[in-house]
């Protein structure tokens, strides 16, 4: 399935090392644009959301061609749902909201 704009996806990223999820906005030669949030702060995120707490808010990035790793779309498995799905699951809100 090819990657879309307005998709939900994971970059991992190189030099340094940096995982992001966020929303697709644009992806060509150069890189990608998204709007995103550091998955290492996706927990504390949802938490502050569901519990009307201040929170940093998505921001949008550029990321280079040669800081990508990789960049896989947010689905669920048969048993894990996605990260949308678990935004969704803990705050009651889209993260495209956001």
């Amino acid at each position: 399935m090819k990657v879309e704009t307005g998709d939900i996806i994971i970059i991992v990223l190189h030099n340094p090392r940096e995982k992001i999820i966020g929303v697709l906005d644009e992806i060509n030669a150069s890189g990608v644009f998204v709007r995103g949030i550091d998955l290492n702060a996706f927990d504390d995120w949802c938490r502050a959301i569901a519990n009307n707490e201040p929170f940093y808010s998505m921001q949008n990035y550029f990321f280079p061609m040669w800081r990508i790793e990789r960049i896989t779309q947010d689905e669920d498995s048969a048993e894990v749902p996605s990260m949308a799905q678990q935004f969704s699951q803990r705050t009651g809100l889209n993260i495209e909201d956001f």
